[in-house]
């Protein structure tokens, strides 16, 4: 199976089923909706009274946080690898 063929994936985030294309397996995919729907559910019981749309632009917010977070390490490890290297 070729990487750039595509998969339909249906999911459940947040009691509401969506429907995902994307070239990623569709195990990557439910893991990925499972992931959103966690902490989705987490925010939910931290802060019971925010509709639905502020709950998700506050999971979306906490994704990109965690992302940023990674990718700085993972340049900082690059760059720290790269040093040993050059020794």
């Amino acid at each position: 199976m070729s990487n750039t063929q595509k998969h339909r994936t249906t999911v459940d985030i947040y009691g509401q089923q969506y429907v995902i294309m994307g070239t990623e397996s569709p195990s990557h995919i439910r893991l990925v909706g499972s992931l959103v729907d966690d902490k989705m559910r987490e925010i939910h019981s931290k802060n019971p009274n925010l509709d639905v749309n502020k709950l998700a632009v506050l999971t979306a917010v906490n994704a990109v946080n965690d992302y940023i977070k990674i990718k700085d390490q993972l340049e900082r490890l690059q760059t720290e690898l790269q040093k040993e290297k050059d020794y």
